[in-house]
């Protein structure tokens, strides 16, 4: 089949990088587009392997020249996907994954419509099950917890729009069981076309009254 841009997006902690580690490492027709960034390297983090690490002017210069096909904005650092990058993996003849937030995938879908892109977003199966991920990372603060549990909020609520006529995320994947996520992950990819579905308000709007709930507590403890 023609490769597509599939779209992977999820909650910090939803388990979008662990399914797309997985996917990669058991399929050779997906490849991975690696993003910029204007943060600093982690501990053994390569440029070009992790990230391209530009400085702000960089980046800057090269989002004027129109160099990104998405760009977004996190904790005061820029990042975004090359289009030199997609345009790499798509002529080796793979599909390129791409592991983004929501306000990149409005720029890739307005870019890429389907058929040619395929959208998911990736669901933490409760508020509470988000927030027990998120805490054994051991590196997050009361502060940063909280931040970005208001920006899984965010990310829900926004995640539920219309692009151009179409939802923006075509099927929506509850991560409660690692092994199943990625086969739904992988089945999607190879799937003939489809119209995108809305997702069950009923389990969106459960999450966020967690969520809600989860940010209540922090502010009365810190």
């Amino acid at each position: 089949m023609t490769p597509r841009v599939v779209v992977l997006s999820a909650p910090s902690g939803g388990g979008k990088t662990t399914i797309s580690k997985t996917l990669l490492a058991r399929r050779s027709d997906v490849g991975y587009s690696i993003s910029a960034t204007t943060r600093k390297p982690r501990q053994g983090e390569k440029h070009g392997e992790a990230y391209y690490f530009l400085t702000r002017e960089e980046f800057l210069k090269r989002e004027v020249d129109g160099e990104f096909l998405e760009t977004a904005r996190y904790a005061g650092e820029l990042y975004g996907t090359l289009k030199s990058e997609v345009e790499r993996v798509l002529g080796l003849g793979k599909h390129v994954l791409l592991d983004i937030e929501v306000q990149g995938a409005i720029q890739v879908r307005r870019q890429f419509p389907r058929p040619r892109s395929v959208s998911m977003f990736i669901l933490p199966p409760s508020a509470e099950v988000l927030v027990q991920r998120l805490r054994q990372r051991h590196s997050e603060s009361g502060q940063t917890l909280r931040l970005r549990l208001e920006k899984a909020r965010e990310e829900l609520q926004r995640a539920q729009q219309n692009v151009a006529g179409a939802v923006l995320y075509d099927y929506w994947i509850v991560n409660d069981d690692l092994e199943k996520a990625v086969r739904e992950v992988s089945d999607l990819i190879d799937a003939p076309v489809q119209e995108g579905h809305r997702a069950d308000p009923l389990i969106i709007g459960e999450i966020i009254r967690g969520l809600a709930a989860e940010l209540s507590q922090l502010k009365q403890t810190h």
